[in-house]
């Protein structure tokens, strides 16, 4: 069975990601159309606009047969975990797989040779990349700088900045790593790029769209959606902040140094700071230096809350996980059959209860995840639950 995947958040759905489905039907023409959605949080370290029940149906509705949930230890990891999580599960699926994404500039074959050159990380690009970081500069950056300065044949700096030639690199680079038997297909996206705040026409970016809503211009995001992902958006954003600021008080230092990326004694800043910041916003931008992005700090700051440690993210890589399905289309639940491979579906309780013990923490952070959201929304949805769309 030929399978297009893609990797998304959906955060919300709109029309640029109704074109991206349509471009996947159009040029690859799959049997089956498989979408892996992150849950109730997201890569930057914020709740989802929508709980993710919502998010799928809308993607059901806009061709997609199948969504998953990319667990929330991958789903709020920079973008290397992110990738590396996504790819990883969806390899798990039966047939003959291609996985699709959106890019801003490039070609199939400079972003295949991009991905290469990271993948074999030389011991000349070491040596460069730890310079680089010397130097005070983010990951991404530091990457970008060595890989400029090396300079093999065929790559395409392009794909090392902007967000989703990013994204399409490491989801690349993953396929590459690790020999999964899977093609790309890049799709140039259209309209507004993943940092742009002004529509163009009936295309806006889904950052562009929860900004409208924080202004309290919910009724302009209209044009720039499908009318049934536009009934679902909330009239105010959602927001945990509050219940983040107290964990950061209530963790202990060294339970905060196990946070992924909270290194360099963050942790000791951290503890300082929030004393004489009161909201999360203040605290990031207290934080934040050229290495520490306030992206990159709402990531560390939420794992708190979630209690996700850098380890437990390396063993749930490495380990047998599921694949939770939030939502099918009624006329392909034989999906759930044809795919399936050794990692389970999961849809109901029992589903769970089979999993191995790795596994079961992985999901119990997606349940804590949905707890919190619930709380926090004032919203009622069920850990075990999978939307049918007609």
């Amino acid at each position: 069975m030929k399978i297009g995947l893609t990797i998304c958040e959906y955060n919300p759905f709109h029309n640029g990601h109704l074109y991206s489905l349509n471009q996947i039907k159009e040029q690859l023409n799959p049997q089956a159309l498989v979408v892996i959605m992150s849950g109730n949080f997201t890569e930057r370290g914020e709740m989802a606009i929508m709980h993710k029940y919502k998010r799928a149906e809308h993607a059901i509705k806009a061709g997609a047969d199948m969504v998953i949930e990319l667990p929330t230890v991958f789903a709020t990891a920079p973008a290397e975990i992110f990738a590396k999580g996504a790819v990883k599960l969806l390899s798990e699926l039966k047939g003959d797989k291609t996985l699709c994404f959106g890019i801003e500039s490039g070609t199939k074959s400079g972003l295949i040779a991009t991905a290469t050159a990271l993948s074999s990380e030389s011991k000349q690009f070491k040596t460069l990349l730890k310079e680089e970081l010397k130097e005070g500069h983010s990951l991404a950056k530091a990457r970008y700088n060595a890989l400029e300065k090396l300079n093999p044949p065929g790559i395409d700096m392009g794909f090392t900045v902007t967000p989703n030639n990013i994204l399409a690199l490491e989801y690349t680079k993953a396929i590459i790593e690790s020999g999964y038997p899977m093609d790309v297909l890049p799709i140039t996206r259209k309209g507004t790029g993943y940092n742009e705040v002004i529509g163009k026409g009936n295309i806006n970016s889904a950052k562009g769209i929860r900004e409208l809503v924080g202004q309290n211009l919910r009724k302009t995001c209209l044009k720039y959606m499908p009318k049934y992902s536009f009934d679902d958006l909330p009239k105010t954003l959602p927001s945990c902040d509050e219940i983040i600021m107290y964990s950061l008080l209530a963790t202990p230092k060294k339970q905060l140094a196990k946070i992924l990326d909270c290194t360099e004694g963050l942790e000791n800043r951290i503890k300082a700071l929030i004393k004489d910041n009161y909201t999360r916003d203040q605290l990031i931008q207290a934080l934040a230096t050229r290495r520490y992005t306030q992206t990159r700090l709402s990531r560390i700051t939420l794992a708190c809350l979630l209690k996700i440690e850098g380890d437990f993210i390396e063993k749930c890589l490495k380990s047998d996980l599921y694949l939770k399905v939030l939502a099918i289309k009624k006329d392909k639940l034989n999906l759930l059959s044809d795919l399936a491979g050794n990692t389970p579906f999961i849809m109901r309780k029992k589903d769970a209860d089979s999993l191995t013990q790795k596994a079961k923490e992985c999901f119990l952070t997606d349940v804590l995840a949905n707890d919190i959201y619930n709380l926090s929304t004032k919203t009622k949805t069920n850990e075990f639950h999978t939307v049918i769309v007609e």
